[in-house]
């Protein structure tokens, strides 16, 4: 059996809260060594059994196919837009240094200050006690406000925040296409406006060699919806044509618009490992390899995890079996 295919179910069939001691999530993974206890942990085993929960849920299908929006949905991208009206309102400042606008910190400061009003108008109000917890997540999940970066600890926190509103059950499993085409989506928008205006660095990035500067978990997802795909295979991402009128429907498509807006020379050598992955023959052959180098470049990776923050929802305890 595949490993992908024997991880934890769905992070969504939750623990009731009622029984919950909520805490404030804390760093853990403190040195190298402290990796193993995160490879061990509940969260580790939570975070993924979500991540391939949504996987498999949105596979073959389309953004723009029909699906259930619940009201925590509509909330959640009320928030998102929120996040959004307030780059309007904080434009760059003029500065000496091209990268990094520190107009950023200020934008970034709002979000700090509001993050739990923010969370409180999703969670209800007998769940109200789990909202300095999930808020963290959020606050976690732009980038760094020290270093103005984005990288995919940011993106992993934004999908360990939605993780946390399924495990108190604001979320639920058939809002398993709204999550990512709607949520999802509306954070990867409101992600590469904060990246274009304040013009942020990536995150430890591997440059050429890495998979994307900033993103990681579209291109598993997008990969996902174009499996079984009638005409479009991988090799054709690279074909501009083939970009431009199928982006809508496909997260992975709106992927590589965002890198050829955003950087100029051969697509082979500004995105070498992209490159490399139209040359496999199948999207679910692509969509499988993503999930492994994902688990080892990001996952595994202790400048990545070292960021990322336990609490009772996504608990660094040895998982249960």
């Amino acid at each position: 059996m595949a490993e992908s295919e024997r991880e934890p179910e769905s992070a969504a069939e939750a623990i009731p809260p009622a029984c919950q001691n909520f805490m404030i999530p804390r760093k853990e993974i403190n040195m190298v060594p402290d990796m193993a206890k995160w490879k061990r942990s509940q969260a580790y085993a939570d975070y993924m059994g979500f991540i391939l929960t949504l996987n498999e849920g949105i596979k073959g299908k389309k953004l723009t196919c029909e699906y259930k929006v619940s009201e925590p949905i509509e909330k959640l991208v009320a928030l998102l837009n929120t996040l959004d009206r307030w780059i309007d309102e904080t434009p760059p400042v003029d500065q000496p240094s091209r990268f990094g606008n520190k107009a950023f910190r200020t934008w970034y400061a709002k979000l700090d200050q509001g993050a739990e009003n923010l969370v409180a108008t999703v969670v209800p109000k007998n769940l109200a006690e789990a909202v300095p917890e999930v808020a963290v997540y959020l606050k976690e999940s732009v980038g760094n406000s020290t270093r103005i970066d984005y990288g995919t600890g940011h993106e992993a926190a934004f999908a360990a925040f939605l993780c946390c509103l399924c495990k108190i059950g604001v979320l639920r499993v058939d809002d398993q296409l709204a999550i990512v085409f709607k949520v999802f989506n509306r954070y990867l928008e409101v992600m590469r406006k904060l990246q274009k205006t304040y013009r942020m660095e990536p995150a430890g990035s591997q440059g050429v060699w890495g998979l994307d500067d900033f993103q990681f978990l579209p291109f598993i997802w997008g990969s996902s919806q174009l499996i079984d795909h009638p005409n479009l295979e991988p090799c054709h991402f690279v074909n501009e044509k083939v970009v431009n009128e199928n982006h809508k429907d496909f997260m992975f498509l709106e992927c590589i618009l965002f890198i050829t807006e955003m950087k100029t020379g051969p697509f082979a050598e500004h995105s070498n490992q992209l490159w490399n992955i139209s040359a496999v023959p199948s999207w679910s052959k692509v969509n499988q390899g993503l999930i492994r180098m994902y688990k080892a470049e990001c996952l595994e990776k202790f400048p990545v995890i070292q960021h990322f923050k336990f609490g009772s929802l996504l608990s660094i305890q040895p998982v249960s079996s």
